[in-house]
């Protein structure tokens, strides 16, 4: 092989190890994409089978984050609105957590502050129906391997980049549909 060729070879095996990684990285990263359909701008809407959430744009467009979602015993399909935002929430499981896995979720019975390994992460989107904390969340988490998979306890989980992001372009009572 002579050494233009070498080169080449050299090259190429390079750029094709180097691809899978950023592709990798962009198809993390929100982005804008077209909408099928007429849905109004200003709304969340999570569909589990893409591990997608979608923030509605003007124009039938719409930024797209890849997220991480409930098994489908917990997934609660159905409409809600933001009633509340946090930063750096405090964190308690729920009873019903509690009673699933006592040994990992009874130490934290009366709560985590906020920040560091915290698992509602950077940021928290609180979602309301009929004006009662659902105790289903939007938020963060300081663990993204969980992105892509079903492994929330019936929240949405996010990474702590895009959580930050979705939070400065939502306000509260924006309308948030969990697809079935």
């Amino acid at each position: 092989m002579t050494r233009l060729n070498r080169r080449l070879v050299l090259t190429g095996a390079a750029a094709a190890l180097a691809v899978p990684s950023v592709a990798a990285a962009s198809a993390a990263a929100p982005r804008i994409v077209p909408l099928a359909g007429q849905v109004p701008a200003g709304q969340i809407h999570v569909v589990p089978s893409e591990f997608a959430l979608y923030w509605t744009l003007p124009g039938r467009e719409a930024v797209k984050y890849d997220v991480g979602v409930a098994p489908r015993d917990r997934w609660m399909p159905g409409t809600y609105l933001i009633r509340r935002k946090a930063e750096w929430p405090r964190w308690t499981p729920t009873p019903a957590m509690i009673r699933r896995d006592p040994d990992k979720y009874g130490p934290y019975a009366g709560g985590m502050p906020g920040g560091g390994m915290n698992p509602l992460g950077a940021r928290a989107l609180y979602l309301y129906e009929n004006g009662r904390d659902t105790y289903l969340r939007i938020h963060g988490s300081p663990d993204n391997s969980g992105i892509g998979r079903r492994v929330s306890n019936g929240c949405v989980r996010m990474t702590n980049d895009d959580v930050r992001d979705l939070y400065a372009r939502v306000p509260t009572d924006t309308i948030v549909v969990l697809h079935a």
